[in-house]
């Protein structure tokens, strides 16, 4: 089984895909390909891709049952003690912290979605 999931990718690279995989919703494929052929499709997502990002997912036989690979992804595969895990980026630098005070103007329905009930 493979899945190949497109986010903010051209149309045409969606009807190529159509061509191999049966898509179940929109930027997402499914299908069971050979694995040249998935390859083959990997490439081809990773060169038409543009400004958008995808991912693959794929059975294979490892302990997990499956592997995936990103392309222009911010979360990253890991390998962790043999298993794939997903590296998630650190949001909590942007964020602003609770003691951070709200500037003059906001309206307080949202300081309070910014920095909670106070």
């Amino acid at each position: 089984m493979t899945v190949i999931v497109l986010t903010n990718c051209p149309a045409g690279l969606r009807g190529f895909l159509t061509r191999w995989l049966l898509e179940i919703s929109p930027g997402v494929f499914i299908g069971n390909p050979s694995a040249r052929v998935r390859d083959a499709l990997w490439h081809e997502v990773r060169q038409y891709s543009g400004q958008g990002r995808a991912l693959l997912a794929h059975t294979t036989n490892n302990e997990q049952g499956f592997t995936f690979r990103t392309h222009e992804h911010a979360w990253h595969p890991v390998d962790h003690e043999g298993l794939t895990v997903i590296r998630r980026p650190n949001d909590r630098a942007s964020a602003p912290s609770p003691t951070t005070t709200p500037r003059p103007g906001w309206s307080k329905a949202a300081k309070r979605r910014r920095f909670g009930n106070r």
